[in-house]
């Protein structure tokens, strides 16, 4: 068992189908395995702070999820229901259609928005990796950095045909912010312990993964839950 693995969890359920048992199962999981957090849709957050209480596991939620197509306006009340519910870490999604069209202005700017209303909490920032040029990538990574973000996210899950976390996607964001105290989260097909190590190994901090438990099993890859 690859239990120190289990730190770098957020043992994650994102479906848009996910129910309440699903949820608790999840939670169950989490504490059983002493995964880092859970991360879940925000309408689950009560859901999971309630059946968290009583342990060390963090309660996560998205923002802007999955497309960050939002206006920042949008972003920023639910940042602020998320917390005031009792969210511990806030991973939302940039605006990846300003970034491709060079207005890295705005998302820095939107990325700083959300980061203020957080109060303190943990930010991560999704960037979406499989739909970026490598150059869009780093200019994105370094926006997490200027604006104040605590970590750099590399996909939703959500890409059809994505590839998900890679290992060269982790590199190339530790080189760009390399100096700072930015995490790296790695996100979206790590099915098993092989991937999970390498990733590990290339620069990430955390992990996003529905297969938390098959991970620190050291079990085979199961299929994508999210």
């Amino acid at each position: 068992m690859n239990a120190e693995f289990a730190k770098y969890i957020d043992h994650t359920l994102l479906n848009p189908s996910a129910t309440e048992s699903e949820i608790t199962k999840l939670c169950e999981e989490a504490k059983e395995n002493k995964f880092f957090a859970v991360c879940v849709n925000p309408y689950f957050v009560k859901q999971a702070v309630k059946e968290l209480a009583s342990s060390n596991v963090a309660v996560a939620t998205v923002i802007g999820f999955p497309l960050g197509a939002n206006l920042t306006d949008v972003k920023i009340a639910e940042t602020q229901r998320a917390v005031a519910e009792g969210a511990e870490e806030i991973d939302m999604v940039i605006n990846v259609s300003a970034l491709k069209d060079g207005h890295i202005d705005y998302v820095t700017g939107e990325i700083s928005s959300i980061v203020k209303v957080a109060k303190g909490h943990m930010v991560k920032v999704i960037i979406e990796c499989d739909l970026l040029t490598d150059e869009q990538k780093v200019a994105a990574s370094k926006a997490c950095v200027r604006a104040g973000a605590g970590m750099v996210k590399t996909s939703t899950g959500f890409v059809k045909d994505g590839k998900g976390a890679t290992v060269e996607d982790i590199k190339l964001i530790k080189d760009a912010i390399e100096g700072s105290s930015l995490g790296i989260k790695a996100s979206a097909g790590i099915r098993d312990f092989e991937k999970a190590k390498a990733l590990i190994d290339a620069g990430a901090t955390r992990l996003g993964t529905s297969a938390g438990v098959a991970i620190v099993k050291g079990s085979a890859a199961v299929p994508a839950n999210y």
